[in-house]
């Protein structure tokens, strides 16, 4: 690695300019980067839920939907508004009773269910089909120009308009994010690092991997909102780390070599060796999620993974290139460290290993209880800003109308009216249902087939298929509802053996059942590659169990708080910190069982090794920590996104409790197995056989102390 750390420094400045012309082509993919922000589009392809999408847009030239609601406005004028709303590019079709009768003709002598259905007190309801999905392109920009040629009267609900409303918000955060990581993070490296400049330049390397990341997400086609979001601060977070040992490596190396140049060729051939490892571990959480049948996991996992790759590259290529161009600089600029040395501390907690040791299997109760019960929502827009259009409209919707949620049902275009209306009383029998609506139950089975305005049969009927509505008085994600859907789709059954329940409430009926075996995977499965990366790195059997079990119980911790805090943690919580929070968050405990073994095998004794890993490694893990918390604690704060907000707030708290964790339990742990460890691990000298009884114990282990 010595041969490429030189020809970095050989080439310095073309490395510097490289990585500058990179920002073009990724700001260019970047820009064209399609952004997703329907959640429910990741579910799998095979669901009912996802074909029974696809049939509405093959079969109707339908996708997703909206209940126009408009208060307090003359039939003359809503007729107007009707016209407007048909002329909106994206708007496939616009039912309302003008559909079935001229507006001359009263709306009290329509038939009582149709009425019900179009009116409640004041207000009236149209019916709104969009050409394309729920969260389209066309179908949100659809929703905008709705939203410009109605007044104030009119409320749009529904799912595409929340996640219009979602995309706004997130666009308007998304600089934000990134401007508050970024001075929380240069603040504490301000405080931890020895130069007030250094903090730019890591974070303008950073910054670079992280635009190459952004624009390479151009062969995807298209990321999620959560994964732009999130993608921006873990990678500042999860990376920062490779900038400090490559700079505490540059100042080390100084001291050997006094030529810059040749000084950073050995801190690049260091760093290289020490900084790929670490992130296998990494790596290997973030890819992890891939394997979950929700394919969100799939979505951050390769952008994230790629994303410690390319701050990996940018750390021993682009960030020495700058060290080493404004070396003047930084030296002008270097300052006494101002973090302690901690001698007293790590004494303080060999010394007292069995206190801590006690703490930790007393916490260990409390985390396990709060980790398997805390209140999880998988309703997005149940976390967003009350004052958001779509919120106050779906509010309303459900207090005039009683509608929380709306089902459409696609059956046998050749099941005639009396089957459908037998099928539908049924449905109706069913808790909850607040209406039903059908080709026949609008146009009557009385009236002739030839009579019915052709918008009316092309709306409801179609090809294979005819189209149904079911109001719910459940909203999305409660329990009343998944029931209510389970009990629907056995009614459909019955009559149409291909008939699909399809919507927002059975697709997130769908979404809870995959991710609760989704992330069982996942998290066995990130558990065991890092169980086996540790394994492998120090060849040893006991080291991976006691590094795991102590992130584990970090994690236990973290999601633990929340509900003992009483919050409500969106659904991919659990997937994201227990892969995310473990895979970042090990190299702490890595980097101290490093000089663990490193000092043992040296012949110091596991008092003195313990304490002098516990010495060495005590600042290093509190700045990581430091920094991952200042990355993402400033986006929890601002972000108006619930399920950003706690994401990062999760994040934050979790680097915080996993340095706790590690810097009192984890050496704890090594004095207490440290006889089994030299006996199960290379490398580690091992114990003589008179002193095996005395070590195992730790009220003798103490007492040694």
């Amino acid at each position: 690695m010595l041969k490429f750390g030189e020809w970095v420094v050989k080439h310095k400045l073309l490395i510097l300019l490289l990585g500058l012309a990179l920002i073009v082509p990724a700001t260019f993919g970047y820009l064209n980067t399609r952004v997703n922000y329907d959640i429910l589009s990741y579910l799998p392809s095979d669901l009912e839920t996802m074909q029974g999408q696809d049939i509405l847009k093959d079969e109707f030239g339908k996708g997703g939907f909206s209940f126009v609601m408009i208060e307090g406005m003359p039939d003359k004028d809503v007729a107007k508004v009707h016209e407007k709303l048909e002329a909106v590019d994206g708007v496939a079709e616009v039912l309302w009773y003008d559909s079935l009768a001229d507006i001359s003709v009263p709306k009290e002598i329509l038939p009582q269910k149709v009425y019900d259905f179009f009116n409640a007190g004041d207000s009236t309801l149209m019916l709104v089909f969009f050409e394309d999905t729920t969260s389209a392109d066309s179908t949100m920009n659809a929703i905008d120009k709705m939203r410009e040629v109605t007044g104030e009267q009119c409320f749009i609900s529904g799912m595409s308009a929340i996640t219009t409303d979602m995309k706004h918000l997130s666009d308007s955060e998304t600089v934000g994010y990134a401007l508050i990581a970024v001075i929380l993070t240069s603040l504490i490296l301000a405080l931890t690092m020895d130069s007030f400049l250094i903090p730019v330049f890591f974070m303008l390397g950073i910054g670079l991997a992280i635009i190459w990341n952004l624009g390479t997400n151009f062969f995807f086609g298209e990321i999620s909102f959560l994964t732009q979001a999130l993608c921006l601060v873990l990678q500042l977070g999860v990376t920062m780390d490779y900038s400090i040992f490559l700079w505490h490596s540059y100042k080390e190396q100084k001291k050997t070599y006094p030529d810059s140049g040749e000084a950073m060729a050995h801190a690049i051939a260091m760093t290289v060796s020490a900084v790929v490892s670490s992130s296998f571990t990494t790596v290997a959480g973030f890819l992890a999620m891939c394997f979950m049948s929700f394919t969100l996991g799939l979505d951050l996992g390769i952008v994230m993974a790629k994303g410690v790759i390319f701050g990996v590259v940018a750390c021993v290529t682009v960030l020495p290139a700058m060290i080493l161009v404004f070396d003047k600089a930084l030296t002008r600029t270097s300052h006494r460290d101002l973090l302690p040395e901690f001698h007293k501390l790590p004494a303080f907690i060999t010394k007292h290993f069995a206190l801590f040791l006690t703490i930790g299997v007393v916490l260990l109760f409390p985390a396990v209880y709060g980790n398997g019960n805390y209140n999880v929502y998988y309703n997005l827009d149940s976390t967003l800003p009350a004052t958001l259009d779509s919120v106050v409209a779906n509010e309303k919707l459900s207090e005039q109308y009683n509608m929380n949620s709306t089902h459409m049902l696609l059956v046998d275009a050749s099941m005639d009216a009396k089957t459908c209306e037998k099928m539908l009383e049924e449905m109706k029998q069913v808790k909850g249902v607040a209406f039903t609506l059908s080709y026949h139950s609008l146009v009557g089975t009385a009236i002739p087939d030839e009579v019915v305005p052709e918008r009316i049969k092309t709306a409801l009927s179609s090809g294979d298929y005819q189209l149904m509505m079911i109001g719910s008085e459940y909203k999305v994600a409660s329990d009343e509802v998944n029931e209510q859907v389970a009990q629907l789709n056995s009614i459909v059954k019955k009559y149409d053996a291909d008939g699909l329940l399809i919507g927002e409430a059975p697709a997130t009926k769908d979404l809870i059942e995959i991710t609760a075996h989704d992330f069982k995977v996942v998290s066995i499965l990130s558990i065991a590659v890092i169980f086996l990366i540790i394994a492998f790195t120090f060849r040893s059997v006991t080291l991976p169990v006691i590094l795991v079990s102590v992130i584990e119980l970090a994690i236990m911790l973290n999601l633990g708080v929340s509900y003992y805090l009483n919050d409500t943690l969106p659904f991919i919580a659990s997937v994201v910190i227990g892969t995310i929070q473990l895979g970042a968050t090990v190299d702490y405990a890595i980097l101290m069982t490093t000089r663990y073994k490193t000092e043992r095998a040296a012949g110091k004794d596991k008092h003195e090794a313990v304490g002098i890993a516990l010495a060495t490694s005590m600042k290093s893990v509190m700045v990581s920590a430091m920094g991952f918390f200042a990355a993402t604690i400033g986006v929890a704060v601002i972000s108006k996104i619930g399920m950003i907000s706690s994401l990062c707030m999760l994040l934050a708290r979790g680097a915080v409790i996993s340095m706790l964790v590690v810097l009192t339990v984890l050496p704890s742990l090594f004095l207490l197995f440290d006889p089994l460890i030299c006996r199960t691990s290379a490398g580690f000298p091992k114990p003589a056989p008179n002193n095996r009884k005395l070590s195992f114990g730790m009220h003798n282990s103490a007492k040694t102390l």
